[in-house]
């Protein structure tokens, strides 16, 4: 069974139940400043001119396999796109490529952008 077998033969329902691969919208924007965290936004230039995270490192699911050595191996990567598709194949190739520490965003942007308006960011500074 090759790498890639092995990895897909792991995701199973208790894979999937427990989200084990995956980060929620709250979850990832608590974690933007942290330096152990590493957020990878896979959407194209395109998309990133409209709205991009000053927290998150662009590189385009089309030029991730030329730029991998720009991925930290000592963080955790968070892959984030505009639906959850991207992400889902960045995750699953990362991994197959040795990365050990890969999540990928369980929702949209459209979901994390939320979480960055004034009254949400509001609480988490009143929280700290």
């Amino acid at each position: 069974m090759d790498r890639f077998d092995a990895l897909l033969s792991e995701m199973d329902l208790e894979f999937f139940g427990t989200s084990s691969h995956a980060v929620s919208a709250e979850s990832a924007v608590n974690m933007a400043d942290r330096k152990d965290v590493f957020f990878l936004d896979v959407r194209s230039s395109e998309e990133t001119s409209l709205l991009s995270f000053p927290f998150a490192v662009n590189i385009p699911v089309n030029e991730v396999p030329k730029r991998l050595e720009e991925l930290p191996t000592d963080k955790l990567i968070v892959v984030i796109c505009s639906s959850v598709f991207r992400a889902a194949m960045v995750y699953t190739y990362l991994r197959y490529k040795g990365f050990e520490q890969v999540k990928g965003l369980a929702a949209g942007i459209e979901q994390m952008a939320a979480f960055l308006k004034p009254g949400p960011i509001f609480k988490r500074k009143q929280k700290a």
